[in-house]
């Protein structure tokens, strides 16, 4: 890359492998079910999550979007967490899409208390939209990881009111590396997930919805309706493959780098980093009082280093597989000078 971005895991181009796979692959029509590769890609998918069956999807809000489609009927109601990704950064796509209300509690970290879950879950009364799910993240927003014996807590709860749970796994290979464990021991305490193929592992495109054959079948159908029948879309699907088999086995490396990346900052005279918040790739800091969060982000990019402006006070820089040690250093020190300057 000609830039060093930290903005996001979703930055990452495909790599000389991805482009060669996509160049040769062979594609049918998805919607017809005859696209090879889209196949392979949707059996291997359910196979690392453990799930009957898996959807290729355009992207992980379509991906969150369609389970809510898929699970709850129109004038229902959801029970999440406000912090989640699919209240703050899906653009209110639920009440358009799906047509259902959310149910909402502080979990900055994803953790909603079980008790505070259960308090939301509505009584059979005509007044009362119907409960139709729970959702999750993990790994959350905030970088940090839930751990899966609170997960086992909420499916347990979920299924005593005969709920299913959805996850939003957008960074799911980033969480089961986090937590020592396999996806699919993750996924097995929900009963449908979301995880991005375009978020760390490379991929340029897509995500995946995993669940039971029945939700899957029925989830097809409805991405029809919502655009997502995407043809020959073998050639996308050849990416994510690679990003299966290859690219989750080295996201130690990106969380190592983040760790690495945060010792730095925290070096940094002023600089506030949340030391408790990395669990995965993300690192969240305060600059120094006075700095302007613009100023920085204007800076960094006139010097080729493309980040995000302060966001309630927090910067949020991501590794992936395109930041080295070497690039890190190169930020730290373009950040050290211009605070210094500032003071």
């Amino acid at each position: 890359m000609n830039k060093i971005d930290l903005r996001s895991d979703t930055v990452t181009w495909p790599t000389e492998e991805m482009r060669t796979a996509m160049a040769s692959a062979p594609v049918g029509d998805d919607v017809y079910g005859d696209d090879p590769t889209i196949n392979k890609l949707e059996e291997l998918a359910a196979r690392m999550t453990g799930k009957e069956k898996s959807l290729f999807v355009p992207s992980g809000t379509f991906g969150n979007q369609l389970a809510l489609f898929t699970w709850s009927p129109r004038g229902s109601e959801i029970v999440c967490g406000e912090q989640c990704h699919i209240i703050q950064h899906e653009a209110g796509a639920a009440s358009v899409i799906a047509g259902v209300q959310t149910r909402m509690m502080p979990a900055p970290d994803g953790i909603m208390p079980v008790a505070a879950i259960e308090a939301r879950i509505r009584g059979n009364d005509i007044h009362y939209p119907p409960t139709s799910l729970i959702c999750l993240e993990n790994a959350h927003s905030s970088g940090r990881v839930i751990s899966l014996s609170y997960m086992r807590e909420v499916s347990a709860l979920a299924r005593s009111h005969g709920l299913p749970v959805h996850l939003d796994g957008a960074r799911l290979f980033n969480a089961a590396e986090a937590l020592h464990v396999e996806a699919a021991e993750i996924a097995a305490e929900v009963d449908s997930v979301m995880f991005c193929l375009s978020k760390g592992l490379c991929a340029p495109v897509g995500s995946m919805l995993a669940g039971p054959a029945h939700f899957i079948e029925k989830a097809r159908r409805k991405r029809k309706i919502m655009g997502g029948g995407m043809r020959q879309a073998g050639i996308l699907a050849a990416a994510g493959i690679i990003a299966l088999e290859k690219m989750t086995r080295r996201l130690n490396e990106d969380h190592r780098n983040a760790r690495y990346l945060a010792q730095k900052l925290a070096a940094i005279s002023g600089i506030s980093v949340e030391l408790d918040a990395l669990d995965i790739n993300m690192v969240f800091f305060k600059l120094p009082d006075g700095i302007d969060g613009q100023n920085f982000a204007s800076f960094l990019a006139s010097r080729g280093v493309l980040i995000n402006p302060p966001e309630a006070g927090y910067c949020r820089f991501v590794t992936h597989y395109w930041i080295k040690r070497e690039q890190i250093d190169t930020v730290v020190e373009l950040i050290s000078n211009f605070i210094a300057e500032k003071r």
